[in-house]
């Protein structure tokens, strides 16, 4: 165990012994991560923005897979039988629908790279994350749920209607959305 510059308790593997895989299963012990200090902001923002952006990457790499997929049994399947060849016609129909979805998540993946991760945002506007007193927020690009270091926070469009909200607000504001009053704590 070593210290980093600001005092804080550092925990360093370099190289793990070969010997080390060949231990049995009820020898090999589990380290748990210690509450070390609290992440900064930047930091944070950067982890997020990196976990949405491989999920992103995930989902059009997935979409990939079903235009080639639908392409190559297209082109194995052969020439059209006759002018309504169902199966033929259901096989491109289904290649243009994963080619949207593909087209919309290359959109998104895009959208999530322009995003300054090292900037710190004061009020709400795209590329911020809003804690709140009942959840914490991205606004990116809509993804759902997203989990990171046990925190869930919620990657939303800013398009939605909770954004409309609370555009341009800044810590300690409050805005109501469906009848319920949120409290904003922080913003970066």
């Amino acid at each position: 165990m070593s210290s980093d510059s600001a005092g804080n308790k550092v925990l360093s593997i370099f190289s793990v012994s070969p010997r080390a895989f060949a231990m049995p299963f009820s020898k090999i012990v589990y380290l748990r991560f210690l509450k070390f200090p609290r992440m900064n902001k930047i930091d944070l923002k950067k982890r997020l923005l990196e976990v949405c952006i491989a999920r992103q990457q995930e989902t059009a790499a997935e979409l990939q897979h079903e235009v080639d997929e639908t392409l190559r049994l297209s082109n194995e399947y052969g020439a059209p039988k006759d002018r309504y060849d169902p199966y033929r016609t259901k096989l491109m129909n289904q290649n243009n629908l994963f080619a949207q979805q593909l087209k919309q998540a290359n959109t998104l993946l895009v959208t999530l790279q322009k995003i300054p991760a090292d900037k710190e945002i004061n009020t709400v506007e795209f590329g911020a994350i809003v804690i709140t007193n009942k959840q914490k927020i991205f606004v990116s690009v809509g993804m759902g749920k997203v989990e990171l270091d046990g925190e869930t926070y919620y990657a939303i469009s800013p398009r939605v209607p909770i954004f409309e909200a609370m555009r341009g607000k800044k810590a300690g504001d409050t805005f109501v959305f469906n009848g319920q009053t949120f409290q904003i704590k922080e913003v970066f």
